[in-house]
């Protein structure tokens, strides 16, 4: 009926204005003052469309869609963060039990962790638990220029979860913001600013849900700064469940490949548990690209299985990006050479049997790279391990100096790593500094033990390289005309060299 009306309406009033000037009427303020209501209409229209949760009709046309089904089984790994999880939602479920035993039922769950570790599909999954109207957002999408929308989009989130659920009969609703830190900021009590107005009306939001109430509402919030959030949100009773969604181990890295590798043909000689050791610090985002760039690698091949190589192949392109056709001279081929025999050789010293490959193959921007062994899962290192890092990081530029006399911008990506190396032994208290809070020593005194532990290993890569010297000169005519050195071949020029030596 909306749309016979809207066509009266723009029949009608052209044969008006055209009739009004006919009989001698001036009709411009009349056409000025359609042309402004017609305006003024049309943008209520579309505030009022964008005013409801997440804003516009496609937003709504989502949320209206039952979700996709995901459970959690479905995610690998996560194993103790789907356990606490798990727990938290049976108070949902189980509302009558607790209820006797006079326990209050969360309000609000928060998962942290980094990008690409599974937050979004674990709030999924919490809704297929417990059979709950899920409504999803991210926080940016209640931001806006207007002041108060955003409050009003946090009350209909809430209005449109109680009415949906009642429509579904269902018994709860979870809302799920990703990305809660772009509303739920810490307040500096500076400047009024609009999205103050939206973490205010979500907080009060929260305070007024009754558990005793039906339908039952939780919130479930991502973030991977959660340094950044505002402590009222965090304090019990708003967000009660602060559950870490971190990077998967090596179980949970084999569990995540092997849940990517049912649709796939993969060969028999494969071995997924050799891939999940090659990807320590890998998120289960970057697992599933390293099973689909596989698959990538497979077909440019027109090989009917995915081969063991083509899953190397795609660690190096996740790793490090796709290789590229870059042209360079043969003295920058030199330098380039000379800079990654560097890394291999302190590498294999420091750590013997840990260099797998020396590539001289320019991937993403680095124009050659060393590929390492896989090594057991570490969380916890010593200042010797700390330090055998950096002398590995340093060992580029100083091979660079060595044989040039300086180093190139090619070393800025390992300088980077050897400082965050030397920030992590000073907040550890593992340098001469001792235990230190950094607002409480100088940047003159920080600057000063950073300096002295750079110079002090950087002599040692030195002395540890010019030990070695005969390797980068039997090592680099390989490596400048195959472009791959493997890590058996550069072991038996190093035992080579040693027996020169001796």
């Amino acid at each position: 009926m909306s749309k016979i009306y809207k066509e009266i309406f723009v029949g009608v009033i052209p044969v008006i204005l055209v009739f009004l000037y006919f009989i001698g009427i001036n009709v411009v303020p009349l056409l000025f003052m359609t042309i402004i209501l017609g305006a003024l209409f049309f943008m209520t229209r579309m505030r009022g469309a964008g005013g409801s949760f997440g804003g516009g009709s496609d937003r709504k046309a989502r949320n209206a869609a039952a979700p996709s089904y995901m459970t959690f089984d479905d995610i690998g790994g996560q194993h103790r963060a789907k356990g606490e999880l798990k727990e938290a939602l049976d108070f949902l479920i189980k509302h009558e039990e607790i209820q006797k035993l006079g326990i209050r039922p969360l309000k609000g769950i928060l998962l942290t962790g980094p990008p690409g570790t599974g937050k979004t599909l674990m709030a999924k999954a919490a809704a297929h638990y417990t059979n709950s109207v899920f409504m999803a957002a991210a926080g940016s999408e209640f931001v806006e220029m207007y002041v108060g929308v955003g409050a009003s989009r946090v009350r209909d989130m809430f209005k449109e979860a109680r009415s949906r659920a009642i429509k579904e009969n269902k018994d709860s609703a979870i809302l799920f913001i990703d990305e809660i830190d772009v509303i739920g900021g810490k307040r500096d009590g500076g400047q009024h600013r609009e999205y103050d107005q939206t973490l205010n009306q979500l907080l009060t939001e929260m305070d007024g849900i009754h558990t005793s109430e039906t339908p039952r509402i939780l919130i479930v919030a991502a973030t991977n700064r959660k340094e950044m959030l505002d402590s009222a949100l965090l304090r019990p009773g708003r967000f009660d469940r602060h559950i870490e969604v971190d990077l998967p181990d090596k179980k949970g890295r084999l569990h995540i490949l092997n849940i990517h590798a049912k649709n796939k043909p993969l060969a028999e000689s494969i071995s997924l548990e050799l891939v999940a050791e090659e990807t320590f610090q890998f998120s289960g985002a970057q697992l599933e690209s390293v099973m689909n760039e596989a698959a990538i690698y497979a077909m440019r091949e027109e090989s009917i299985e995915i081969e063991q190589r083509h899953l190397s192949q795609a660690v190096d392109k996740v790793m490090l990006g796709e290789k590229t056709d870059r042209e360079s001279t043969k003295e920058e081929r030199d330098r380039v050479a000379l800079h990654e025999l560097g890394h291999a050789i302190a590498a294999e010293v420091v750590r013997p049997g840990s260099v797998s490959q020396v590539a001289l193959s320019p991937r993403g921007k680095a124009l050659g790279y060393v590929r390492h062994n896989p090594q057991q899962d570490q969380y916890l290192y010593t200042k010797e391990n700390i330090e055998e890092q950096i002398i590995i990081a340093l060992g580029g530029s100083v091979a660079e100096e060595m044989y040039y006399g300086g180093r190139s911008t090619g070393s800025r990506n390992d300088f980077e790593q050897a400082l965050q190396l030397v920030r992590t032994m000073m907040d550890s208290g593992l340098t001469s500094l001792g235990i230190i809070d950094r607002q409480m020593v100088t940047k003159e005194e920080l600057m000063k033990e950073n300096a002295a532990i750079l110079e002090q290993l950087t002599t040692s890569t030195r002395e540890l390289l010019e030990r070695h010297r005969l390797v980068f000169d039997e090592s680099l005519h390989i490596l400048t005309k195959e472009e791959v050195l493997s890590g058996d071949q550069f072991r038996q020029l190093l035992e080579q060299s040693r027996l020169q030596m001796a």
